[in-house]
């Protein structure tokens, strides 16, 4: 038992096994490979570092956004004169950043004061007093309710509230839009991004944007890819929708501004991609982009205020983008083209089986083949190594015979099924490399 671990410990610290290797000599099998390892390579080039270029490494970016608008607009409404709007009165929040709305239409609701009223009859109707709690809020009430049931008009009776009176009545939108002018206002992006893994930083100001270029041009996907300066107008049409139509109601736009840097290039060559979307669905329940908002004042001592439902278009600045790096070259090597090279070797064995039908007669099988004992199977060897190799082999099924190879070759030619050989004379030593069949 001792002897038997050391044998195995020996070999295991000083023996190792190589894979054979096999020519085959055959035409159609060699094309048939061939063609495989063509495909693989393929594969490895055209897919994995052509098209998707798993040669590099990628980092995601840092960015911000600041915007500027310009334009005018002019309303002319009874219930407040003549109003001109410019960029404080129709942005939101007024300084712009990567999210704004720009109002585009609006129900006015003039002079305000905290008083007494009767409610809108959306808030409910009533045809007494006790269906008015006093005290309670509706959910679509304006104010507190009083306890009184008060004519609202000549048909309909409602609530008292204690509120800003009178009460907003939002029921007929303008048609068109009062500003349908912001069709023609400009929007002005400016983008910094970096990239701190690899130190890069871009700005959508890119070399070919200069102070000239910049007083002239407007944003266009074909002519003027580059320009920062847009049209809303423009935006909204790319975003696939019809301004007119939006401007009613409000929505929501998307402006995604892509950088995917290839740095295989340089980095002047970074530059950013526009692209616009419509985010709200036209069959949406709530349909449109609508808030409130109201303007101060005082007069003869009494607050007042102008409240304003505000329809407009939201526009949502995104920023997206990846650099790509050469510095991952070789880390994917291996993972990648061990694909390949599996696909290769696994490839070999079924080529190998098919190849001997094929080539009619092979080395190995013109080589002489020994018969053994009963209780052995043929085995066929294409070579010896050049040390002293032993064999074990079962003569009977309590008798083990250790042999050198050599001499048994010559005794089993003799024995009988059953029979226990004779150790062979001579010692063990080395001997050149031949073909042998047991």
């Amino acid at each position: 038992m001792a002897r038997r671990l050391q044998d195995e410990l020996a070999a295991f610290f000083f023996e190792y096994d190589t894979p054979r290797m096999v020519l085959v000599r055959n035409k159609r099998v060699g094309v048939v490979f061939r063609l495989i390892q063509l495909v693989v390579l393929v594969y490895v080039i055209g897919w994995v570092f052509v098209y998707e270029k798993g040669y590099q490494t990628s980092s995601g970016l840092i960015s911000s956004v600041s915007v500027k608008l310009k334009g005018l607009a002019v309303t002319k409404l009874p219930s407040l004169g003549p109003q001109v709007w410019d960029v404080a009165d129709y942005v939101f929040p007024a300084q712009g950043d990567g999210s704004f709305v720009v109002m585009t239409n609006f129900i006015a609701t003039p002079r305000q004061a905290k008083g007494h009223c009767a409610e809108n009859p959306e808030g409910g109707t009533c045809t007494n007093n006790s269906g008015c709690t006093p005290g309670k809020a509706e959910r679509k009430a304006q104010g507190i309710r009083t306890g009184k049931c008060v004519a609202f008009n000549d048909i309909v009776h409602t609530c008292e509230i204690f509120g800003w009176c009178p009460v907003e009545v939002d029921d007929n939108i303008p048609c068109p839009a009062l500003l349908r002018e912001a069709e023609n206002f400009t929007l002005f992006i400016k983008n910094s991004i970096s990239f701190p893994r690899f130190k890069v930083t871009r700005r959508n100001l890119v070399e070919e944007v200069d102070a000239a270029y910049m007083k002239t041009c407007l944003y266009h996907k074909t002519l003027h890819p580059l320009c920062p300066v847009f049209k809303l107008g423009y935006v909204v049409q790319e975003s696939g929708q019809n301004f007119s139509t939006l401007a009613e109601k409000g929505g929501v736009v998307g402006i995604t501004i892509d950088w995917h840097c290839d740095l295989d290039w340089h980095v002047r060559h970074c530059k950013p991609v526009y692209e616009f979307h419509g985010l709200y669905e036209e069959k949406n329940l709530s349909q449109g982009f609508n808030f409130r908002f109201a303007r101060h004042f005082v007069e003869n001592g009494t607050n007042y205020r102008h409240l304003f439902k505000v329809f407009g278009i939201r526009f949502d600045i995104l920023v997206d983008g990846k650099i790509y790096l050469l510095v991952h070259l070789l880390s994917p090597l291996p993972s990648r083209v061990s694909r390949g090279v599996l696909l290769g070797n696994h490839t070999s064995p079924s080529l190998e089986a098919a190849a001997s039908p094929l080539s009619g007669s092979s080395s190995a099988s013109s080589q002489p083949t020994f018969p053994c004992c009963s209780a052995c199977s043929p085995f066929t060897a294409t070579s010896m190594p050049e040390r002293p190799v032993y064999t074990s082999l079962w003569v009977s099924p309590s008798t083990i015979g250790l042999q050198p190879l050599p001499p048994l070759l010559d005794a089993l030619a003799k024995v009988t099924s059953g029979s226990l050989l004779p150790n062979p004379s001579g010692h063990f030593s080395p001997y050149p490399a031949q073909p042998i069949s047991l």
